[in-house]
């Protein structure tokens, strides 16, 4: 691996502690103005909690600070949108627009199990050869087929496919038998939040992905639709990078939560 992907990799990945929380803004390139990134007003002062900020191209040019000092991680697959097959995607940024733009890293999905499978692993492919001209990482986003669900086999078989083709870095779903998946896969591998879901199992989910071998996350719903954003990323960043219990990260987001009463790990309302 050469100095300019290694050193790219250092800022999406902490020197300190070698993980990482990726906050994916992407959405919008297949669901629109979905709800929390309508105006991304609520998202500006997420980004100095980031360590990586994973984007498109035009909110990158048309939203985000150029002074950011979060990375850059560019989405640059798409096509199909939400009314249509996902997984028929294609390459749709170029690697001197990801260097003009100043990126960390780009990334793309692959579907595997699914229609498409075999283009959207060639497009990793040769999104690999490219980027790897100019020292820049691939991060590989892995979905698997609809009836596959979330089991280990599937996701191991879509993990170590991304790394076989040359991946730096994998985003995969968490599932039971986690560290089976971190154990076939040779490259890093940060987990995706996916659907919203109640913080303490997000935060829960995090903290066993993170002691399977995850070395870290790239999560958006979780975070950017929650009752607290930042009280959401500031409980993600601490069991991530510190090592923080689900419970204590809860603590943690419950003193960000504006409103009177939120939900306690019980699921009962509490005050605060």
């Amino acid at each position: 691996m050469d100095f300019g992907i290694k050193n790219r990799l250092s800022r999406i990945f902490s020197p300190r502690t070698g993980r990482t929380v990726m906050l994916a803004v992407d959405h919008g390139y297949f669901q629109g103005p979905t709800t929390g990134l309508r105006d991304f007003s609520n998202i500006i002062p997420l980004i100095p909690q980031a360590d990586c900020l994973f984007v498109t191209r035009g909110i990158l040019r048309n939203i985000i600070d150029p002074r950011t000092g979060a990375a850059i991680c560019l989405r640059v697959s798409g096509g199909p949108s939400i009314l249509g097959e996902l997984s028929n995607e294609d390459l749709i940024t170029s690697m001197e627009e990801a260097i003009r733009l100043n990126a960390s890293g780009v990334g793309m999905s692959i579907f595997v199990g699914a229609k498409n499978e075999d283009r959207t692993i060639s497009n990793l492919g040769r999104l690999i050869n490219e980027a790897n001209r100019y020292g820049m990482p691939v991060l590989a986003i892995t979905a698997v087929g609809k009836d596959m669900g979330k089991d280990a086999r599937y996701i191991g078989l879509a993990c170590r496919i991304a790394a076989e083709i040359g991946a730096h870095i994998v985003k995969t779903y968490y599932c039971p038998g986690f560290e089976k998946v971190v154990e076939g896969c040779p490259v890093p591998i940060v987990i995706a939040g996916g659907k919203k879901m109640p913080e303490m199992e997000a935060l829960r989910m995090t903290e066993e992905a993170v002691r399977a071998g995850a070395m870290g996350v790239d999560m958006g719903r979780n975070i950017f639709q929650s009752d607290s954003p930042m009280g959401m990323i500031k409980a993600v960043r601490a069991i991530v990078h510190k090592g923080a219990t689900a419970e204590e990260a809860f603590g943690i987001y419950r003193k960000g939560v504006k409103s009177a009463a939120v939900p306690a790990p019980d699921g009962n309302m509490e005050k605060v």
